[in-house]
């Protein structure tokens, strides 16, 4: 027996069963190919019977354990962050006039010390769903079901039959099975024209992580080959990899560093820690023990068992065992069935649009069960909101996003029915009756033409949806239009550092209104395919333009542009900011200048308006004009940013970590409060605003610190606006 348990120990981990320790199930004989591969026999699959066996045998639950807890710890930094515990007030505050996007229409937020209670209620707000959200709740419902408590849990302290007890080998098969399917479909998913092609992710080699790849390849082929095809290869092979014994190691390394990548090129909260803690499964499931078994002797009191594991009744045992079951049982049976049925529903799913039709936009699928993950980048260039007044006919125009904090609306023809009803109900409040809405929306998918996404014509009010029949008010991807992309990277290439251009697609019978502001003093629209009518409003004048024709834009007015041609019209959009030129260049001239005064060449006394270039804004001192304003807050911002690229590496660490206490501090204490209010009753209007500002306080940082973080930790994008919009 001794003999036999050191071979079964010495055995690794295959992908369906694994090792067993002594006194286990005994492994499948050495000779056998198909058990050093798969650690099983045809034999074991051979009949129902022989299958729950297999699936409920004996395993050792440290690796399980171990998973539980890590999941468990980066869910609690999950919530506060990603989750937006920390901020839960600023989007469920009682009273506020806000359009929220349920999966049930029926279902409405409970107040706001209630919402703090029962936050697990945002996994029905569709703002919050995606991939990584839907792979946490699978995560969840997965471990409820099985005994991840049997190993370093708290279960263990006070029942002694869940301590250090096996679990069933269905345990770490679905886990495996869940993390290999969102690999593989995953990869599966960017076998896509688009993602072979490099344009999913063409802005992403920019990143500082790519710098390296770029010592021996070009900006072009860093995106194509680095980010587009190593990361599709890696997703299709990234299971495979962990599954086999030989290939683990490979596999392993390469998760590991593909996940540490992802940490810092995108905001995607717990994911990547997620994900890392997932890899071990697929490890023999008692690296936890020879681990701690490593470790110095005073440590290993405070660390889980090493001890064999000891029999449990949720496992199949061969006959002779003291506590085990000798034959399958009817739990048994169910765990055999929910295994098999959960790994093929996981496989359906993300080939199920033909089922859910009203939730497939552009790109298929409800928000996150497809792993189509960064296969598919949007832009925005104009989204125009139209009420029309039911009684009196009379338009109006709304501010994109109007009660709302949320914008995936624009992407989504279920989300935009829901708006439009939203606003159906609060416009009436602000005299507007029977209001009908029109949505203009025009979005770039993959840097394609600038297109409309929904039907400017259709009241979305009045329009149909439905979860199961197709959206008829959605407009088509122009798809025969995508080979023109490698004409923009020419076009693009072409043009100097001041110029811009943006590319349009529109539909026969349409129309676009745009205003060009004052800034752009010198814009032109040129027409690449089709032909287009420009109306020029003020000037009361119209032009007819046909492929290669090109007219030049009054700013400061609106235009009308439309498509005349049978077919879909294609023009682009050719401008200059002359005001942004024009400052950057007078900040050029006052950087030169302060540069000739400091190394001596600059004879002459500055005039006193400039003299803050060198000795900055002094109180009491002239008033500073604009353009010396807009330079000294440039300088400072810029030396703020070397400032804290040059910091050391402790004080970068103690910055980020103060961020991360504040988040948490404003969760406790907020959370606090909602539970006071519950159970004790809200104190005055007073008190509770002390409390909140408290909360609010940033006690470990001073306002120099905390102000330009903020700065420069948000996303230029957010506050960039679009030079060529409309002005309604």
């Amino acid at each position: 027996m001794e003999a036999q348990a050191s071979a079964t120990r010495s055995r690794p981990a295959r992908g369906l069963p694994q090792k067993n320790k002594a006194g286990q199930t005994p492994a499948p004989k050495q000779g056998s190919r198909m058990a050093k591969l798969f650690g099983f026999e045809w034999s074991h699959v051979s009949s129902w019977q022989r299958l729950v066996t297999l699936l409920n045998r004996p395993t050792d639950p440290a690796s399980l354990g171990v998973f539980r807890f890590l999941f468990g710890l980066l869910m609690v930094l999950d919530i506060p962050q990603e989750r937006g515990l920390s901020f839960l007030d600023h989007r469920y505050l009682d009273g506020l006039e806000v359009c929220r996007f349920p999966l049930i229409d029926a279902l409405h937020p409970l107040p706001l010390d209630w919402m703090y209670l029962v936050y697990t209620v945002m996994f029905l707000d569709k703002t919050s769903w995606n991939n990584h959200s839907y792979l946490y709740g699978l995560l969840a419902f997965q471990l409820s079901f099985m005994d991840a408590n049997r190993y370093w849990s708290l279960d263990g302290l006070r029942n002694q039959s869940k301590r250090n007890a096996h679990v069933p080998l269905w345990n770490y098969t679905v886990l495996r099975g869940q993390i290999f399917i969102v690999y593989f479909i995953a990869g599966v998913k960017k076998l896509d024209a688009d993602w072979i092609g490099g344009y999913s992710m063409g802005n992403l080699s920019r990143h500082w992580l790519f710098d390296p790849f770029k010592l021996v390849l070009s900006e072009g082929m860093t995106s194509l080959l680095v980010v587009h095809w190593c990361g599709l290869l890696l997703d299709l092979l990234a299971g495979f990899l962990l599954f086999f014994d030989a290939s683990r190691a490979i596999g392993l390394l390469f998760v590991s560093y593909f996940h540490c990548m992802n940490s810092q090129l995108f905001s995607i909260g717990m994911f990547p820690f997620v994900m890392l803690a997932s890899s071990p499964l697929f490890c023999s499931p008692d690296w936890p023990r020879r681990l701690v078994s490593c470790s110095p002797w005073w440590l290993q009191g405070l660390l889980p068992s090493t001890a064999d594991a000891q029999p449990s009744l949720s496992c199949v045992y061969k006959r002779g065992r003291a506590k085990g079951s000798p034959q399958a049982r009817l739990r048994h049976r169910l765990g055999a069935v929910f295994t098999l049925l959960y790994l093929l529903e996981q496989l359906f799913l993300p080939y199920s649009h033909f089922i859910t039709q009203g939730y497939n936009n552009w790109t298929n699928g409800l928000y996150g069960y497809s792993w189509d993950m960064m296969v598919h980048s949007r832009s925005h260039q104009h989204v125009k909101i139209t009420y029309r007044d039911g009684r009196t006919g009379e338009l109006g125009y709304l501010n994109p996003g109007v009660f709302t904090q949320s914008r995936r609306w624009k992407d989504h023809a279920d989300m935009l029915k829901q708006y439009a009803m939203c606003l159906h109900r609060l416009l009436p409040n602000y005299n507007v009756s029977e209001p009908q809405i029109y949505f203009d929306v025009w979005v770039s998918i993959n840097d394609r033409f600038q297109q409309r996404l929904f039907d400017p014509r259709v009241d979305i009010v009045q329009a149909a949806w439905s979860p199961f029949r197709p959206t008829p008010w959605l407009q088509p991807l122009l798809l025969d239009l995508s080979p023109w992309r490698e004409k923009f990277q020419e076009i693009e290439s072409s043009l100097d550092n001041h110029t811009e251009v943006v590319f349009i697609a529109d539909f026969p019978g349409l129309h676009l209104e745009n205003f060009v502001s004052e800034d752009l003093g010198n814009t032109s629209i040129q027409v690449l395919r089709g032909e287009v009518a420009v109306e020029l409003v003020a000037e009361q004048r119209n032009l007819s333009l046909q492929e290669g024709d090109r007219v030049q834009l009054p700013a400061g007015e609106y235009h009308k542009v439309y498509t005349v041609s049978p077919g879909p019209s294609c023009y682009m959009y050719i401008y200059v900011n002359t005001t942004e030129l024009a400052l950057e260049q007078d900040l050029a001239r006052l950087q030169e200048l302060k540069e000739k005064v400091e190394n001596g060449t600059e004879s002459g006394p500055l005039p006193p308006e400039l003299r803050p270039l060198l000795e900055g804004e002094v109180k009491g001192g002239p008033e500073l004009t604009p353009l010396v304003q807009t330079y000294l807050r440039r300088q400072q911002r810029l030396q703020e940013i070397q400032r804290r690229r040059s910091s050391p590496f402790y004080e970068r660490l103690s910055r980020f970590l103060l961020r991360k206490l504040y988040i948490f501090r404003r969760s406790f204490l907020m959370t606090c409060i909602s539970l006071r209010n519950l159970f004790l009753g809200r104190p005055s209007l007073e008190q509770l605003a002390q409390e909140v500002t408290y909360a609010n306080l940033r006690p470990f940082e001073s306002p120099a610190e905390s102000t330009p973080s903020e700065a420069l930790d948000a996303n230029p994008s957010e506050s960039s606006h679009t030079p060529i919009h409309s002005e309604l």
